[in-house]
């Protein structure tokens, strides 16, 4: 079996080829960059709905296929942001009623979680994801990716974004604080905020904001932001490695490719014996070819949608999601 998947949740249209096997063939995407400020809804649609056919069209070159060779067709159906989640999904409606081949809408948050499975083989692990739309703490358990623990407000990338783009800073804001903070030691006290097994990033954000206007040194904010925010990340993920015991660790999404964020990670698993993992930086970010694992996946345990069930869920938690092809 071949199928074709389909990314829109946020700022990147991708397409992905992947088959039954595990074989990735193409993972293509094109991502919209803002003029100014952060993702604008609206404009990220009209940016996707722009691109889809070449784009869909790329990843069959890529793969050396024609339509013809595809069995199913997979889309994120959410969470993420209503404009580009129906922009991804009339694409893929179109593609399976035109073409005749089944559609299946999976869920994005599990979509990362599998693609980290299949690229890493790491078989059962507590994953760490984090991006500008989410942040949580993932375990299978019960026949369900279950959420120990997550944001109450502001995911993690959104958190350095809109720290980054208050300071001047362009967008993405996340790399360009990772290399700033590198530049400094000198941490600077700022809101540290666990509750319970869930995380809160706004007062964080707020007050490292107010901190630069009061006149702290830009590299040492960075700095402390970054060790803040990631203590209070591997804390939670941490109470979860040991309330499961579990011996793998994954980091996945956007915010995976910081390396103190990995460092500081990898350190939590070794002390608990357990290995670490994180997937090769195309397949942390929005792709492709998530959608197109997950929904071969769905399909061969038995999940089937009429096109008239394909209806985006802008809030579709990840623990809402039964998991047929997982027992353990």
């Amino acid at each position: 079996m071949i199928c074709l998947g389909i990314e829109s949740t946020a700022h990147t249209f991708g397409v992905g080829i992947v088959k039954s096997d595990g074989r990735i063939l193409a993972n293509v995407g094109s991502v919209y960059k803002p003029v100014k400020g952060g993702i604008h809804p609206r404009e990220a649609a009209q940016h996707h709905a722009s691109v889809a056919k070449r784009t869909v069209k790329s990843a069959l070159g890529k793969a050396k296929l024609t339509m013809k060779d595809i069995d199913l067709v997979s889309f994120s159906m959410g969470p993420g942001m209503g404009p580009t989640l129906r922009t991804g999904a009339t694409a893929a409606r179109a593609i399976s009623a035109f073409h005749e081949v089944p559609i299946l809408g999976v869920n994005h948050c599990i979509g990362h979680v599998e693609i980290g499975r299949l690229v890493t083989e790491a078989r059962d692990p507590v994953t760490l994801y984090v991006s500008g739309g989410n942040t949580q703490v993932i375990a299978f358990d019960g026949g369900r990716y279950r959420i120990f623990g997550e944001t109450l407000d502001i995911p993690i990338g959104n958190c350095l974004d809109v720290f980054a783009r208050e300071v001047g800073l362009s967008h993405p804001g996340g790399p360009k604080i990772e290399k700033l903070a590198e530049k400094s030691e000198h941490y600077i006290e700022l809101p540290y905020s666990v509750k319970g097994m869930d995380l809160s990033f706004s007062g964080l954000m707020t007050e490292a904001v107010q901190r630069h206007g009061d006149g702290a040194k830009l590299e040492d904010l960075c700095y402390s932001l970054q060790e803040t925010a990631f203590a209070a990340l591997v804390e939670v993920t941490e109470r979860a490695v040991a309330h499961t015991e579990k011996r793998e660790v994954m980091l996945t999404g956007g915010v995976a490719s910081n390396s103190r964020l990995r460092e500081m990670l990898e350190l939590m698993a070794e002390e608990h014996g357990g290995e670490f993992f994180v997937p090769p930086a195309e397949h942390c970010r929005d792709c492709g070819t998530m959608i197109a694992w997950v929904g071969i996946l769905a399909y061969k345990h038995g999940v089937r949608q009429k096109l008239e069930e394909t209806v985006i869920r802008q809030r579709w938690r990840t623990d809402e999601v039964d998991i047929p092809w997982r027992s353990s």
